[in-house]
């Protein structure tokens, strides 16, 4: 059987760690910053983990990590 092949788009948005947890970026980050609080800028610079409802999906896009 061939290899599969990863989706090159959700291996640049999510992010492995060495113990298996899926990372990601916030997302709304840059559109309309200016009325945005600064606890909000602040939230968007830490990456957060993926949801678990959600997981099933990433691994079947990426296969191999």
């Amino acid at each position: 059987m061939p290899k599969l092949k990863s989706h090159k788009g959700a291996k640049s948005r999510f992010h492995i760690t060495g113990t298996g947890k899926i990372l990601r970026m916030k997302a709304h980050r840059s559109h309309l910053r200016r009325k945005k609080p600064a606890r909000v800028h602040r939230l968007f610079h830490q990456k957060h983990e993926v949801s678990p409802a959600d997981l099933n999906r990433i691994h079947r896009l990426l296969p191999y990590l």
